[in-house]
């Protein structure tokens, strides 16, 4: 496509799944996410309309896919919108990658959900996609199209590098996010340590072992995302009864499902640390919990792509 038509106007649109958010991320673009009416019939089918001029212009549209098949249907219903109102171009800003998780075939007769709903987003008209600390980084492939993929360790490092934290060890809570805690570790000047657990059962984790000298020191557990609480709470013991002198937990992606809340708040933890790519609802925030805003990262990359520049410097944590 030419440059001189993805170098087309602005026009910011977004769901529902994280208007906060999307407002944000607005403000700070100096435009208004406010150009899609989005409704539901009463049998709860979802009606989307585009209220502005989208012809020849470069739309960016903000919706993580979070919780249920609503968010991820509004996202494909509102690139289709774009898509047939003439659009130039079409970037889907996804904070949360829903069912990142379903990345492989680990057991017969199981579905890939994260290539199935990279395909839905292709098939809806997306010419790329934008998000933030996808659950496997091979999650990228599965779409046939351009992804950033950005990193919010600059958005949690930072805030933990100016509580100067001593004698600091990051922990990894499993082996799977043993790269991001070596990231954190990196950025942080810290020892690192990983948990050994075991997961018997979707959502239920047995921690085995910790690797890594952690008694008398701060530790920082790290992962891209906190569902059940279940490990996170799980780590958080063992890390204590093996003489951590105080824990934290640093997360990108808050679901906090089920009993999550409950857990994390009887659990000996100093705070709880994540970032708003979900948004967070009043009933499940806690004292020990702070939110960080992604909102000035992804307005910088939505500026970067808009007049075509590079992206690079925002990806800052690469190991």
């Amino acid at each position: 496509m030419d440059d001189t038509f993805q170098r087309g106007p602005m026009l910011l649109l977004a769901g529902r799944a994280n208007r906060p958010l999307a407002d944000e991320i607005a403000e700070r673009l100096g435009t208004s996410a406010d150009g899609a009416t989005i409704q539901n019939f009463a049998d709860g089918e979802i009606f989307v309309r585009i209220d502005r001029n989208a012809r020849g212009r470069d739309v960016f549209i903000i919706q993580p896919t979070i919780t249920n098949a609503d968010n991820i249907m509004e996202l494909l219903l509102l690139l289709d919108a774009a898509k047939r109102a003439s659009a130039a171009r079409l970037t889907a800003v996804i904070p949360y990658f829903g069912y990142g998780r379903q990345d492989r075939k680990d057991q017969p007769r199981v579905a890939i959900g994260a290539k199935l709903v990279a395909n839905l987003i292709t098939a809806a008209g997306a010419d790329r996609v934008v998000g933030i600390d996808f659950h496997q980084h091979q999650i990228q492939g599965f779409f046939d199209l351009p992804v950033d993929h950005l990193y919010a360790a600059p958005v949690l490092t930072t805030y933990f590098r100016e509580k100067n934290l001593d004698d600091l060890v990051v922990v990894a809570p499993d082996v799977g996010s043993a790269k991001m805690a070596r990231g954190f570790a990196k950025r942080l000047g810290a020892s690192f340590a990983i948990i050994d657990k075991r997961r018997p059962a979707a959502n239920v984790a047995e921690v085995l072992n910790v690797v890594g000298e952690v008694e008398g020191k701060t530790c920082l557990v790290a992962d891209d995302m906190i569902d059940t609480g279940g490990t996170m709470a799980q780590a958080v013991h063992a890390l204590k009864d093996r003489g951590g002198r105080a824990v934290y937990i640093a997360a990108t992606h808050a679901l906090l499902s089920g009993a999550a809340v409950e857990r994390l708040s009887d659990a000996p933890l100093e705070e709880l640390v994540v970032t708003n790519t979900i948004q967070v609802p009043e009933s499940k925030k806690f004292d020990r919990l702070t939110v960080l805003s992604v909102a000035p990262l992804l307005a910088r990359a939505i500026t970067y792509i808009h007049s075509n520049e590079s992206v690079s410097q925002l990806f800052e944590m690469k190991s």
